[in-house]
């Protein structure tokens, strides 16, 4: 019987860095095996090359279209660039969310999109490339960089091309010692004055003891020198050389001193930096008589391939002695507590998990937070015989590669980092932790707008690794979860009820008896003012949070109540005194102050909700002499001094939170809490709960006194805060209102946004895609809306939302399914939202 004939290969299913689904390659020329997933590989794009990830098979069959060759596989040496079970989960993640896997892929993964390599060309045997023009690639092997890469890529496509691709290493100029015997022999010598070997006899008194010192205290550079030594006049040395009693000769001179240190210390990155380096070790040594030696001859600059960069090393840690007393199940929970005892009971986990040669990765929503936990774990790693590496945005892009190449090569298997750190390719993780767990910062705010713990619980899954939430306090959704929490710490807290002035002094240590609300002081209350008052008595510190950056929410006419507002946005633009500018802060417009309202023609102006510059001023205002910084957006000043011990104060937003604290914190001030709760979001409290949780414990050590100012101060989040209870008592009682609701995480949300530049078109399209959603099944409650976002107008668009509400992420996929299909408007989803709704 004749052979069954060969199947062709599978092709490839892969994604680019662009806001685009996969797209279907044919396997490179001659390649039989399987498809290679999770390696990164050169194809064809828009008449050039792009890098691509490999995300799966293609449907290729019978029948389809003739596929575009992938041009070079680009991994298939060391493995795949991320492991085949996170592009797996992450893949899936994206198909159920309806998002291009494109655009996810290129959120997620931050290195390996550009490559080095040096590529090479020629034509295939016996080809005639004339059609193509005059100047086109020979029999012979010729770079790439000579020809257009459109016209390459035509040759590429009629098959008429061979191509060959070669790492390219990423080289350095240094400053380099040059051995001594290469060094030209006019630098080694030196001319010098020496001493006859006997006095001429002709030689005056003078002459004779300046013959004797030369003699003595051997050669002279110049005849100067000499005179000077003697203690002669120039005559005097004059005379005694053309007299014979000295001679100009030659002789090995010794190596400068700047040689030396180089020959020692070197190669230096430049000529600048030879100098300082030598400076500093005592050498003295000028960026100019650097470049002299260089050009005598002393130092080469030379190109070398540049070393690994210096990546951040691991913080002191020792072996962790009690027991591991944390659940064992596949997700489980750790809160309360400060970072530090949160770290400790985590210790044990990851010691043993590292021993035992398995992998951890940690992940951490902002610097602060991931600073912390690369303080206090980072030095787990040295005593289980492996490293620690830490994956972020604050990388520069060598040491992004460099670190990726030692968790790809298993040399370290603790990753500490951003969502960057989520596709890692870490050896056979155990572990995935996700600090702080409901932070919005884990949200991305452009793109995929994946919500990171989300899909860090699909991968942990993928890899059958455990998923633990580590933090201060829980999400809701984590409160079903098996955990652990740690006894509060200390807190010292001082409520403002700007709502219920006390009538008698009992009722408030601080505050005044029989005052109205507006005698409490406003932005900054009688309290809070004699408090800070204390501080720069005792020369301590103090932080105030503000609500918003700029001057004031808003300016608004006392006479007509007109607010002036974004000519492309439906918001009242924020007044900042510093520039006297009203600005949008969502499109960034800016305009200058007007003189008068533009409805009433009134020359005066009120402002209202204080932002950083108020709060700033009024601190300076009622404490003359105590130092004001600021922290926001808009303006970051140094707070060295502060850091430095020195009394003062910094009021910022919560941008400030981002830093380390000051040493010498004795207060810290909430001026309106009441910002935080007025969102049209059922997160709110929740993420008022846990801003007041994490200030607690921003000072590493000393708790200092919390004034919080609202005007409701019997709210539950603060409440418990109140009473001392521990970190599960508010988010239990919330994830209990959110199941009689059906919230997360008794319900999976997609929040749907309909948007054109008019108003009709968006309803419009809004109403079409509430329809599509019921005709195709949806039930009374898992479609709310449509209605108009709560900024109705958004750089020129108008944003309709609607809200889906499932029992389950599959049911939800089922619902966003509907939505692939052509609209009149822009539809965006945005699975999992945060934020306003």
């Amino acid at each position: 019987m004749p052979p069954a004939p060969s199947l062709p290969p599978v092709p490839w299913r892969v994604a680019l860095p662009l806001p685009i689904p996969t797209l279907d390659f044919a396997a490179p020329h001659g390649f039989g095996g399987a498809v290679p997933l999770g390696c990164r590989v050169l194809v064809p794009w828009r008449g050039g090359l792009s890098v691509g990830l490999v995300v799966g098979a293609g449907e290729g069959g019978v029948g389809s279209s003739r596929l575009r060759e992938a041009v070079h596989l680009l991994d298939d040496e060391d493995g795949p660039w991320v492991p085949p079970a996170t592009v797996e989960a992450v893949t899936a993640w994206a198909r159920e969310a309806r998002l291009p896997a494109g655009l996810v892929w290129s959120d997620l993964l931050g290195v390996g999109w550009e490559v080095r390599l040096e590529h090479r060309v020629r034509a295939v045997p016996d080809a005639d490339l004339g059609a193509f023009g005059s100047h086109v690639p020979g029999p012979t092997w010729t770079d790439a960089a000579d020809y257009s890469p459109p016209l390459l890529d035509a040759i590429r496509e009629q098959g008429l091309l061979e191509e060959a691709f070669r790492p390219r290493p990423r080289w350095r100029g240094v400053v380099r010692a040059r051995p001594l015997e290469e060094v030209p022999a006019a630098a080694r010598t030196r001319t010098v004055l020496r001493a006859a070997a006997e006095p001429p006899p002709t030689l005056t008194a003078k002459g004779r003891a300046a013959w004797a010192w030369l003699a003595e205290h051997g050669p002279q550079p110049t005849l100067s020198a000499w005179a000077r030594g003697a203690g002669v006049g120039g005559g005097v040395v004059n005379g005694v050389l053309n007299a014979g009693g000295a001679a100009w000769v030659r002789e090995e001179a010794p190596p400068p001193p700047a040689w030396q240190w180089l020959h020692e210390h070197g190669p230096a990155d430049s000529l600048s930096a030879w100098a300082a380096r030598a400076s500093a070790d005592g050498v003295g040594l000028t960026p100019t008589a650097a470049g002299t030696l260089a050009l005598r001859g002393w130092a080469d600059t030379v190109q070398e391939v540049a070393p690994p960069p210096a990546l951040l090393a691991p913080a002191p840690a020792g072996v962790p002695t009690h027991p591991d007393r944390l659940p064992e199940a596949p997700a489980w929970r750790l809160h309360g507590g400060r970072p530090a005892s949160r770290f400790l009971a985590l210790a044990p986990r990851l010691a043993r998990l590292l021993a035992q040669g398995r992998g951890v990765l940690v992940l951490a929503p902002d610097h602060a937070t991931l600073r912390r936990a690369w303080e206090g774990l980072s030095g787990l790693a040295g005593a289980a015989g492996t490293r620690a590496v830490q994956v972020s945005g604050a990388l520069g892009p060598e040491e992004r590669e460099h670190t990726w190449h030692l968790i790809r090569t298993g040399a370290a298997r603790l990753v500490i980092g951003s969502y960057l750190a989520l596709v890692t390719p870490l050896e056979d993780p155990a572990l995935i932790v996700v600090l702080e767990e409901g932070s919005d910062a884990y949200k991305l705010q452009s793109g995929s707008r994946a919500f990171i713990p989300d899909v860090a619980a699909r991968v942990a899954s993928a890899h059958d690794a455990a998923l633990a939430l580590v933090g201060a306090v829980p999400a809701a959704e984590s409160v079903p979860l098996p955990g652990a929490v740690l006894p509060p710490p200390r807190l010292r807290l001082h409520v403002v009820d700007y709502a219920h002035p006390p009538q008698q002094p009992e009722l408030g240590p601080l505050s005044s008896v029989h005052l109205t609300p507006g005698d409490l002081g406003y932005p900054l209350s009688h309290d809070l003012v004699r408090l800070l008052r204390q501080v720069q008595e005792r020369g301590r510190q103090a932080a105030l949070l503000a609500p918003r950056r700029g001057y004031s929410a808003l300016l608004r006419c006392p006479s007509c109540d007109h607010t002036p507002g974004c000519r492309h946005c439906d918001v009242p633009l924020r007044f900042h005194q510093g520039t006297r500018q009203l600005t949008c802060h969502q499109c960034g417009y800016h305009e200058p102050v007007p003189d008068r309202c533009d409805e009433c023609g009134e020359p005066m102006w009120k402002a209202r909700g204080p932002g950083t510059e108020w709060i700033a001023a009024e601190v300076a205002r009622l404490v003359p002499g105590l130092p004001v910084y600021r922290c926001d957006k808009d303006r970051q000043d140094d707070l060295s001094p502060l850091h430095a011990g020195e009394s003062g104060v910094v009021v910022g937003t919560q941008l400030l939170l981002s830093g380390e604290a000051p040493p010498n914190l004795a207060l810290l001030g909430v001026t309106l809490a009441d910002t935080w709760l007025n969102v049209s979001d059922f997160r709110a409290s929740e993420r008022y709960h846990r801003l007041l949780r994490q200030l607690g414990e921003w000072h590493v050590s000393r708790p200092p006194l919390l004034v919080v100012q609202t005007f409701q101060a019997e709210h539950p989040a603060l409440r418990v805060l109140v009473e001392g209870k521990d970190a599960l008592a508010y988010p239990t009682a919330e994830e209990r209102a959110r199941r009689a609701l059906g919230y997360p995480p008794h319900a999976r949300l997609a929040q749907v946004e309909v948007a054109a530049r008019e108003a009709r078109r968006a309803r419009e399209v809004a109403a079409e895609v509430f329809d599509a959603l019921h005709g195709a099944g949806a039930a009374e409650g898992e479609v709310l809306g449509p209605a108009p976002s709560p900024v109705a107008r958004l750089r020129g668009v108008y944003p309709y939302h609607l809200l889906l509400r499932a029992r389950n992420d599959r049911r939800l996929s089922e619902l966003l399914a509907v939505l692939d299909r052509p609209w009149r408007a822009r539809v965006r989803v945005d699975v999992n939202p945060r934020g306003g709704l």
